[in-house]
Parts: C-alpha cells; sequence; structure tokens
C-alpha cells in the first residue's frame, strides 16, 4: 500500500456527506482532514500482501515483504510456489502464512480462484469467492474490496484499529466487536468505505494509537 502522505481529495464528497449525517464524524474531520491516499494492487500480488499484514504491525508487514521481493523478485504464483520453507521462513513468513500462500498460489493456478472475474461481481459474491480459500477470512476480503477494488460502501468490522477509533469517536465504554461495529457504521451507508478510511486516520491522530 502507498505510503504517501497526500491528502486523498477523492474521499472529500462522502466525507462531507457523512458529517451531515453523524455530528461526530462532522467534528472529528474538521479536526483531522482527509485521510492519506491510500491503494492495493488487485489480483494475486495484492492479497499476498493481505496475508502478509495480518495480525502484524505496517513495520512489520512492510520488512516481511521486502525480504519476500529479495527472493521471488515479483509475486506471482508460480514463484511462490518455488519458494521452499527455508526461503519462506527467512523472509518471515509463519508457517500458517506459508501454508495459506502456497493455497493460494495453487488455487489460482488450478482456477479455483479466479480473480480476474472479481471486478464484475457484488460485494457479497466476492467475500464468497474469496473466503473459500484457507487462510483468507472476512477481514482480508472486505480491506480487499475496499482497497483494491475500490468498492465504496465495505467496512471491515473486525479490525481492531476500527474498533477502537470507533470506540473513540463515539464516547463507547468499550470497544465495539464487529457486530456493534456494523451497527453503529449502518447510519453512514453508502459511504462505510470513507468511513472506515476516515477511522484509520482518526486512530493515528487522535492520540488512539
Amino acid at each position: 500500500m502507498s505510503d504517501r502522505k497526500i491528502p486523498d481529495e477523492n474521499l472529500r464528497p462522502a466525507l462531507e456527506a457523512l458529517s451531515s449525517l453523524d455530528p461526530d464524524i462532522a467534528r472529528a474531520f474538521a479536526e483531522h482532514g482527509l485521510p492519506p491516499e491510500r491503494s492495493q494492487e488487485a489480483g494475486f500480488d495484492g492479497l499476498i500482501r493481505m496475508i502478509i499484514s495480518q495480525q502484524v504491525s505496517v513495520q512489520s508487514a512492510r520488512a516481511i515483504l521486502g525480504r519476500l521481493l529479495e527472493q521471488v523478485g515479483v509475486i506471482t504464483p508460480q514463484e511462490i510456489l518455488k519458494l521452499d520453507d527455508e526461503g519462506m521462513k527467512a523472509a518471515g513468513l509463519s508457517r500458517p502464512k506459508q501454508r495459506y500462500a502456497r493455497g493460494l498460489a495453487e488455487d489460482v493456478l488450478s482456477g479455483k480462484l479466479q480473480l480476474d472475474l472479481l471486478p464484475g461481481m457484488d460485494d457479497e459474491a466476492v467475500i464468497d469467492h474469496l473466503i473459500a480459500v484457507k487462510g483468507i477470512g472476512r477481514w482480508t476480503c472486505e480491506i480487499y474490496l475496499l482497497f483494491a477494488l475500490r468498492r465504496p460502501d465495505v467496512m471491515p468490522a473486525a479490525d481492531l484499529a476500527l474498533q477502537e477509533a470507533m470506540k473513540h469517536l463515539k464516547g463507547l465504554r468499550q470497544r465495539p466487536g464487529p457486530a456493534e461495529m456494523y451497527q453503529l457504521s449502518e447510519l453512514w451507508r453508502p459511504y462505510r468505505s470513507a468511513g472506515a478510511r476516515f477511522l484509520w486516520h482518526y486512530y493515528r491522530h487522535a492520540g488512539i494509537a
């Protein structure tokens, strides 16, 4: 994902609409402004990067990705399957992530996973197709929808940073779980992707992290 800290002007119309719907968003948006530009390539490369990012810090994910790229040059199913256990371990991939990466590569090469069809599917169909791959849960599916396919109304409700940001934004006593995150963000339809992007931004800039 891009690290450029350029404000994403594409989000302004959606965040202004959200501000008219939710006074908490209006207050926080006035204070913290637009989130930075952020994107993710679609396809196999993007999914491998998302698997790497699961349950590790941004800094750790970046380091693992760098070491992996040193070994394979380019992230393709064929190159991932050429890499042995020691090579994956040297890159920093845990044993489960080694299995997930290989399984994803095998599913793409066998045709079980058809990534080129995803842009033409609706959000739930994309989730159903991706979640059949071992190691890809709903969080990864929603991140792929949001950043790779640029869908406008996605809330990755299991994301801990988003949950902490929502707790702070709404003055809640406890961090909301996924079900409550979906409920709290229902008002934000059809702009939940912009809302999620803003929550990450808020998490980093409101003294929460």
